[in-house]
C-alpha cells in the first residue's frame, strides 16, 4: 500500500484522463469530465472508487443518470482503477476477487462467421441487415441472409444475431418464428427492441419462452438494469463498462445478475472489459469485435492506441496475460490524443448579440 502522499492530486488525475497518462477507457468521450473529477474528487485518496462514482453520479443526476454523463463517469472510474492497481502493483482483476479461470474465451461479432470459427472462436454474431420498414421482402432477405451465415459455420456452431434496437415486437415475433421453424439455430437475439421496451421484452418471452434474448449494451447503472432483471424476460445482460458507469457499477450489475442466475456477456470494450470477467463466476466468455478492414482479422478493439492491447490467438487468452498493474495498458506515443488544453481551456465569453431590427411588411410578415 501507498501513503496518501503517493495517490495522484487532482490535476495528476485530470490529466491522466485526458491526455492519456495511463489508460481511461472510452477516451473520446471524455469531454467535459473534469468538471465531474474538480467538484467530486476533493482529496487525494483515489482508491475509495465507490464512493467517487456516488459522488459523481448523483452530482450529474439532474441531467444524467442515463447516456453521455454516464460514460464520462465510467472513463473516470476505469482510470481510477487502473491507478489503485498501478499503486498496489497488481491487475486489476486482483483487485475484484482474483482470477475464476486460467484462459478467458471469446466469441466474434462481425461480418464473417465462417472465418471466426475458423480463428478458434467459440461463436460468432452478425448484424440483422433489415428493418420492419423494408417489409416482408425486408424480412425474407434476413431470413436468406441468416440461413446462408447458418450454412458457412455448420449447423453445431453458436450463431447469434444483433438487432441493434432496430425491431418491432412483432416484426421481432414472426422473424424469430420463422427462423425456428427452418431451423436456423439462433444461439441469442441481441438488442430487438429500445432499450426502455421493457413490456415488448415480456411480450417476446411469453411468444419464445426457449429462445434466449439478450440486451444491456445501451442501459447504464444498477439502476437501468434492476428493471430488466426483475422482470426475468432475458436471458443474458450485455452492459458496457465503458458506458454503464465503469468497472464499479458493472460489479454490482453483475452481483444483481447473479442473484437471479443471469449470466453476463460483456459488450466490447477490450482488455477493461477483460479483468472483470476473468473475475466473475457469472462472466462465461467476452465478445471480440472483429474492427479489421476485411472483417476477419484480429487486431488490437484500441487500434494503435495501446503499445501492448493483448487480442485472443485461436479465440481465447491465457489470464496470465493480464499480470500487470492495473489495466495493464502502455499507450502509445505516436497515437493521436484530445490535447488536455483544448478541452481543460474554456472558450472565450461572449454577449448575446444585439437583436436586429426587423421590417415589418404590409402583410404583417418580417423580412
Amino acid at each position: 500500500m501507498g501513503s496518501t502522499s503517493t495517490f495522484p492530486r487532482i490535476k495528476e488525475i485530470r490529466t491522466f484522463i485526458i491526455d492519456g497518462v495511463g489508460s481511461g477507457g472510452d477516451y473520446h468521450n471524455v469531454k467535459g469530465g473534469h468538471w465531474l473529477v474538480d467538484s467530486n474528487i476533493s482529496n487525494p485518496m483515489t482508491r475509495d472508487v465507490s464512493d467517487l462514482f456516488e459522488k459523481m453520479y448523483r452530482a450529474s443526476m439532474f441531467y444524467g443518470r442515463k447516456g453521455l454523463p454516464v460514460a464520462v463517469i465510467s472513463v473516470i472510474d476505469l482510470a481510477l482503477w487502473d491507478l489503485v492497481g498501478k499503486i498496489r502493483n497488481e491487475p486489476v482483476y486482483k483487485l475484484i476477487g482474483g482470477a475464476t479461470r486460467s484462459r478467458l474465451d471469446f466469441y466474434c461479432t462481425g461480418p464473417q462467421p465462417a472465418s471466426a470459427k475458423a480463428m478458434g472462436f467459440s461463436g460468432a454474431k452478425v448484424a440483422l441487415p433489415h428493418g420492419p420498414d423494408e417489409g416482408t421482402k425486408g424480412l425474407l432477405e434476413n431470413i436468406a441472409y441468416l440461413r446462408k451465415q447458418r450454412e458457412s459455420v455448420g449447423p453445431g456452431f453458436p450463431l447469434r444475431v444483433d438487432c441493434y434496437m432496430s425491431l418491432n415486437v412483432s416484426y421481432t415475433i414472426e422473424l424469430v418464428k420463422r427462423c425456428e421453424a427452418e431451423g436456423l439455430n439462433i444461439d441469442w437475439w441481441e438488442e430487438c427492441l429500445s432499450p426502455d421496451d421493457f413490456d415488448g421484452h415480456a411480450l417476446l418471452k411469453r411468444a419464445h419462452p426457449t429462445v434466449k434474448f439478450t440486451t444491456g449494451e445501451h442501459e447504464y447503472s444498477r439502476f437501468g438494469f434492476r428493471k430488466l432483471v426483475e422482470g426475468r424476460n432475458l436471458d443474458i445482460l450485455q452492459p458496457d463498462v465503458m458506458w454503464v458507469g465503469g468497472l464499479t457499477e458493472l460489479l454490482k450489475v453483475s452481483a444483481l445478475a447473479a442473484a437471479y442466475d443471469l449470466p453476463v456477456v460483456p459488450h466490447a470494450s477490450g482488455p477493461y472489459s477483460y479483468h472483470f470477467v476473468v473475475s466473475q463466476p457469472n462472466t462465461p466468455f467476452q465478445e471480440y469485435l472483429a474492427n479489421s478492414a476485411d472483417g476477419k482479422t484480429v487486431e488490437p478493439v484500441f487500434g494503435n492506441l495501446f503499445l501492448n492491447e493483448p487480442i485472443p490467438t485461436q479465440g481465447y487468452l491465457d489470464v496470465a496475460i493480464l499480470d500487470r498493474p492495473g489495466f495493464g495498458l502502455d499507450l502509445n506515443p505516436a497515437a493521436p490524443l484530445i490535447p488536455a488544453a483544448s478541452i481543460l481551456t474554456p472558450a472565450p465569453q461572449r454577449s448575446l448579440a444585439a437583436p436586429v431590427e426587423q421590417e415589418l411588411g404590409s402583410n404583417g410578415f418580417t423580412y
